[in-house]
């Protein structure tokens, strides 16, 4: 077990730096990075995945690149044009809704996005269940003025998604009603979405996303939360086993971190990431090494909920 501890280039979501566990199998590496906020049950979930990605593998994959869109932090409009231009990724996906910005922070991101990467290249937004129904419709209208893609997690509820989804005609993208709910197929019956965002840390492994993916009949995204190269190649290894792959995948996150753990990052080239597993660098795991004692009691607490073959041992 090896704990990570990586700055963040941005802070994103409130947090500031980027930490979790490596576990190290016969199957290769596994990551187990779940948030802080999340409680023994939910992250058992992440521990699974990482249990699939060390002692058992993935699914053969039907492609061989993913093609995946820029993440657009909740910057100014000017970082936001930069950040889309270094990119080189055809689709960029923006943050709004932050804490502590305004509507007209949110359409200056979108309208610089938009000008970076030109009117054939497509927008999308991460709202990450941050408006009311209200808000949302009327905003979703106001920045479909730069073509939106689709709108991710616009509300934070079900019932929410379904309404905003009958009041605009941009397409609806569930994220968190799908990752942190005990039942992710409702999102189809409850008509919240037209687009499915899969994580495979947070569904329980690559398998289980794929049970996910095919059950609810939707198109799938794949998206990370965040991860080193360890956990984005459980992602490209999903969305590399999906039958369909319609949409740019969220996989290029990479760059919202200082550093890696593997030799050769799992970074885009050309708006398109390589399926493989790269290999982790003793010397970067030694740069990035953080704090052990928590994260081998969360990962513990995790595992006597998970059940099963333990990964995870008690401190020497």
């Amino acid at each position: 077990m090896r704990v990570y501890s990586i700055p963040m280039r941005t802070r994103f979501r409130g947090v500031t730096r980027r930490e979790g566990v490596l576990i190290e199998g016969p199957a290769g590496w596994g990551e187990f990075s779940p948030f802080a906020e999340y409680g023994p049950a939910e992250c058992a979930r992440w521990l699974a995945a990482a249990r699939e990605a060390a002692f058992e593998g993935w699914p053969a994959p039907v492609r061989d690149r993913i093609p995946v869109n820029a993440t657009i932090p909740a910057v100014g409009p000017e970082r936001a044009f930069a950040l889309t231009k270094e990119s080189g990724c055809r689709t960029a996906k923006v943050k709004v809704a932050e804490r502590g910005q305004s509507d007209a922070d949110d359409m200056a991101r979108v309208e610089a996005v938009r000008d970076a990467i030109g009117p054939d290249g497509r927008v999308r937004i991460d709202v990450n269940g941050g408006w009311d129904v209200d808000r949302a419709a009327r905003m979703i209208r106001a920045l479909d003025r730069w073509e939106l893609e689709y709108a991710e997690q616009p509300c934070a509820t079900l019932e929410e998604l379904a309404r905003v989804r009958r009041l605009v005609d941009v397409p609806i993208a569930a994220d968190e009603s799908i990752r942190r709910a005990e039942d992710p197929l409702k999102v189809r019956a409850a008509g919240a979405a037209d687009v499915a965002v899969l994580k495979v840390q947070p569904l329980g492994g690559v398998a289980a996303a794929l049970r996910v993916a095919e059950a609810c009949g939707l198109p799938v995204v794949v998206s990370s939360a965040v991860e080193t190269s360890v956990g984005l190649a459980a992602g490209v290894a999903l969305a590399a086993a999906l039958p369909e792959l319609r949409y740019a995948c969220g996989l290029g996150t990479l760059s919202l971190l200082e550093g890696d753990v593997a030799a050769e990052p799992l970074r885009p080239v050309a708006g398109e990431i390589k399926v493989r597993r790269p290999a982790v660098d003793a010397g970067a795991l030694d740069r990035w090494a953080g704090p052990e004692a928590a994260w081998r009691e969360r990962a513990l607490a995790a595992q006597e909920h998970l059940g099963g073959p333990a990964v995870i041992g008690a401190a020497p």
